[in-house]
């Protein structure tokens, strides 16, 4: 808003600027006299100019005037300049993002309205998760069977993924999954461009975060209240979570651990199954948390990969990042979302206490 209004001040000046000088130009031809005489026309500058009393007197203090006025142009034009500026440049910044995002909501359309349809899996503009078609092949008996896969929620999706790790997914694909490579670089599509209006379109239905320091709200940033480190899931998104979870246990009979790792909520936005359980995603689930995507649980696997609950509690609220060590021996891949954002403490160490009981 501040940097509209700085554009229309500067627009309104170059304006009255425009129009004295044409102003100036007009008085200054219609001043002019024609001259007379050979000499005059041959040598123009040879005529009588002011005498000493005019030089020295009005003339000279309306020049001085003039003057002092161009000095007071400078001198509150400049500050003024200086104290919008940055106001200016945060708005041109906040356009730009924004045109990225249309562009990119362009993208994320239906195939129908001529886009590359992740609302269509991923539950319409907002992405709060819906179903793909996909064929599942039986690696022993080469049976294809068709099923429909949960695409999980991806309104949260920058709760658990930072930036880099969602280009690398987009860019990749998950496989063995409906998703695909949708960037040039893995195969698909989309150039680079694409992807980077793709996300900033991601980051605009992003659920607004609850709890952000006061320092990453400086109403200059576009994306803050979705995207502040601090920030966690708004408070009626936890109840659900916990309903669902309390309603699991109910009607399966099943620990609040096992309920939070097996959450159907949101297509599996915040199940740990989802990737660690084969066939959970189309409901034909295996072994729980013996491994798909993500790697075995069971067997005692977590307890030699942490030495401790409270390190693997980290490990799930942080997430993986590419390179860094974790755990015993481990090194992260990015591929491992963090839930610190989205599920309590307590949630955490529940799932925690129940996968090494595998």
């Amino acid at each position: 808003m501040v940097a509209l209004t700085t554009t229309s001040i500067a627009g309104l000046a170059f304006v009255v600027i425009l129009i004295g000088f044409a102003v100036y130009a007009m008085f200054n031809v219609r001043a002019g006299r024609s001259e007379v005489g050979s000499e005059i026309e041959l040598a123009a500058n040879r005529k009588p100019y002011y005498d000493d009393d005019t030089l020295e007197g009005s003339r000279l203090e309306r020049m001085q005037m003039i003057g002092l006025a161009c000095l007071l142009v400078s001198v509150i034009g400049l500050p003024f300049y200086w104290i919008l500026e940055p106001s200016r440049q945060a708005g041109a910044e906040e356009g730009w993002n924004k045109r990225f995002a249309t562009w990119g909501s362009e993208l994320f359309e239906t195939t129908a309205e001529g886009g590359f349809n992740c609302a269509g899996c991923h539950g319409g503009m907002n992405g709060v998760g819906g179903e793909a078609p996909f064929t599942v092949t039986d690696p022993q008996t080469g049976a294809v069977t068709a099923v429909n896969w949960k695409a999980p929620a991806l309104n949260t999706v920058l709760y658990r993924f930072n930036e880099s790790e969602v280009e690398f997914i987009l860019n990749y694909g998950r496989p063995f999954s409906p998703m695909s490579p949708w960037g040039t670089i893995g195969g698909g599509p989309m150039t680079t461009q694409q992807i980077e209006t793709l996300i900033e379109y991601m980051k605009s239905i992003q659920i607004p975060r609850e709890g952000c320091l006061e320092d990453e709200l400086g109403g200059e940033e576009y994306f803050d209240v979705q995207l502040c480190g601090s920030g966690v899931l708004p408070a009626d998104d936890r109840a659900d979570i916990e309903n669902a979870a309390r309603l699991a246990m109910e009607a399966d009979g099943v620990s609040y651990g096992e309920a939070l790792f097996n959450l159907d909520l949101a297509a599996g936005a915040y199940s740990c199954a989802r990737c660690h359980t084969l066939g959970w995603s189309y409901d034909d689930p295996g072994v729980s948390g013996q491994g798909a995507y993500g790697w075995n649980l069971t067997a005692g696997s977590t307890n030699s990969h942490f030495a401790s609950e409270d390190d693997m509690v980290d490990f799930i609220k942080n997430g993986s990042e590419f390179g860094r060590l974790y755990g015993i021996n481990g090194q992260g891949s990015g591929r491992m979302p963090g839930f610190g954002s989205v599920l309590t403490d307590e949630q955490i160490r529940a799932v925690v206490e129940y996968v090494r009981s595998l």
